[in-house]
C-alpha cells in the first residue's frame, strides 16, 4: 500500500472528555486523516470495532465503566482483530505501573499527555504504515491459500479421474463384475467411517479400493469366464493378480496410490493366516485390507458371476458374520454388521448403489 494511502485509514479515538477528542480530531484532519471516528466510553469503542472496519486506536485509560485496560483486553482477544490492529495508549496516566500494565495487556505502545504533537503525528504514521503491511499481508497470504486451495483441488480431481480409469480397465475384461469397483470403494468407505477413522482416510479408501482388482488385467479370460470351479493350477494363475496389481501401483508418490498399492496386494489375506499372497495373520495385514476384503466378498456374494447366482443379501450378510475371526477382521465385521442391520437403511440397496 502506498503511504498515501494511510491517510484513508480509519483512526479510532477513545476519551471520555469530549474536549480531548476534538482536539485529537482537529489534529488528525489538519494532518491529512480523512477518516476519525471518536466515542466517548470504552463499552462504545469496543462495539465500533465491532461493527467496522478499525485500522488504528487511541485509547485513554481511566473511563468510567468499561475503562482502557478492559478496551484492551477485549480488543485483544477478539478473533476479529487477526489482522494486526495498533492500539495507542494516549493517557494522562505517566505511572510505570499504568504503562507496564498497559503493554502487558496489548497496548502497541505508551505516551502520555498532552504530548508533543510532532511525536504523536510520527507514532500515529508509523502505526498506519504498519497496519497497512499488515493487510497487504493478508491479502496476499488469502489470495496464495486460494490458489493452494484450487491446485489441490485440480490434482485431487486429476487423481480421482485416473483412479476411475485404471477400475475401467482393471474390470474391462470381467464385464459380470461392472460396477464391482464402485460398490466396494463405497464400501468400504462406509465401514471404515463406522470404524471412527478420519475423514481423510474415509476419502482416500473409497478411491483407493476401486484398484483392488486392477491386477486382473494379466489373467486369462479363460480363467476369469470360467463358469465351474477353478482348479488348482487356474486358482493359482488367478492368485497372481494381488501381486500384479501392487507391482503396477508400486512407488506411488501419494497417499492414494499408496494405499491402493496395499489394498491390491493384500485385500485376499485372511485374518487367521490362511490367504494369499504372504500368508499374513490379524493387524500384519493393513486395515484398508481387512476393510476391503470385506467389503468385496459382501459385493462378489450378491452378484451374479459366472461360477454362481446372486445371493440373497441375508444370505450373504450371515456369511460375513460367520468368517469373523477367521476370513475377516472381528472389528471390521462388526462395523459392517452396525450398518447391516440398521433398521432405516435397505443394506443390498446401499452396497449396490440402487
Amino acid at each position: 500500500m502506498v503511504n498515501d494511502e494511510i491517510y484513508e485509514l480509519r483512526i479510532l479515538v477513545v476519551d471520555d472528555e469530549p474536549t480531548n477528542t476534538l482536539l485529537l480530531r482537529k489534529l488528525l484532519k489538519k494532518s491529512g486523516h480523512n477518516e476519525v471516528v471518536c466515542v466517548h466510553s470504552g463499552q462504545a469503542a469496543i462495539d465500533m470495532v465491532d461493527q467496522r472496519e478499525i485500522d488504528l486506536v487511541i485509547l485513554d485509560l481511566h473511563m468510567p465503566g468499561v475503562d482502557g485496560y478492559e478496551v484492551l483486553r477485549q480488543l485483544r482477544q477478539s478473533s476479529k482483530n487477526a489482522v494486526f490492529l495498533p492500539i495507542l495508549v494516549f493517557t494522562a496516566d505517566a505511572t510505570p505501573h499504568a504503562r507496564q500494565k498497559a503493554l502487558d495487556m496489548g497496548a502497541t505502545d505508551f505516551l502520555t499527555k498532552p504530548g508533543d504533537t510532532t511525536e504523536i503525528l510520527l507514532r500515529i504514521r508509523n502505526f498506519l504504515i504498519m497496519r497497512s503491511l499488515y493487510i497487504e499481508l493478508d491479502i496476499r497470504n488469502v489470495n496464495l491459500e486460494q490458489k493452494v486451495r484450487e491446485r489441490t483441488e485440480h490434482l485431487e480431481k486429476s487423481q480421482t479421474e485416473v483412479i476411475e480409469r485404471l477400475a475401467i480397465a482393471g474390470e474391462y475384461r470381467d464385464e459380470d463384475t461392472g460396477g464391482h469397483t464402485v460398490r466396494v470403494g463405497n464400501m468400504a468407505g462406509k465401514i471404515a467411517q463406522q470404524l471412527g477413522q478420519s475423514h481423510e482416510f474415509v476419502r482416500l479408501i473409497r478411491l483407493a479400493a476401486r484398484l483392488h482388482d486392477l491386477g486382473k488385467i494379466a489373467v486369462s479370460d479363460e480363467i476369469l469366464r470360467k463358469p465351474g470351479k477353478l482348479t488348482e493350477e487356474e486358482f493359482t494363475a488367478m492368485q497372481v493378480h494381488c501381486m500384479v496389481g501392487a507391482t503396477i501401483l508400486k512407488s506411488g508418490s501419494t497417499a492414494l496410490i499408496q494405499m491402493a498399492e496395499r489394498i491390491a496386494a493384500y485385500h485376499h489375506e485372511k485374518y487367521d493366516g490362511s490367504g494369499y499372497p504372504s500368508g499374513l495373520i490379524g493387524i500384519e495385514i493393513p486395515l484398508e485390507a481387512r476393510i476391503v476384503a470385506v467389503a468385496d466378498v459382501y459385493d462378489a456374494l450378491i452378484s451374479d458371476r459366472p461360477y454362481k447366482p446372486a445371493w440373497s443379501a441375508e444370505a450373504a450378510v450371515e456369511e460375513i458374520r460367520s468368517q469373523s475371526g477367521k476370513h475377516f477382521d472381528p472389528d471390521v465385521v462388526r462395523a459392517f454388521l452396525s450398518i447391516a442391520d440398521h433398521p432405516k437403511l435397505p443394506f443390498a440397496d446401499t452396497i449396490a448403489g440402487k
